[in-house]
């Protein structure tokens, strides 16, 4: 019996992340919202969910500086926050 192992000839081929890089905010445009983040992380003991409002505000601040292409603009839907989107159309129908 053999006990050699058997490597495959198969490669890897890297690919480019699905929607591109995601650049680093050099200046600090963003700076505020991340900090904002990060501190609803520390005091929700790193629950990220406890955090979406957070987190929907820091990526909004990134679509909008377009200038420093600091990321696409994309649906916020499509980024998983259908929800939130949908409590504040509901919290400006009752104000109104």
């Amino acid at each position: 019996m053999s006990t050699a192992m058997n490597f495959s000839n198969k490669s890897f081929t890297p690919r480019p992340p699905d929607k591109g890089a995601f650049p680093l905010d050099h200046f600090g445009e963003c700076s505020a919202f991340k900090e904002r983040f990060m501190e609803c992380l520390r005091h929700s003991g790193y629950e990220s969910a406890a955090c979406r409002q957070s987190a929907m505000a820091y990526l909004e601040c990134r679509m909008d500086r377009r200038v420093a292409q600091l990321m696409a603009n994309e649906p916020l839907e499509k980024l998983g926050f259908k929800d939130l989107i949908n409590e504040k159309s509901e919290e400006k129908r009752e104000k109104s």
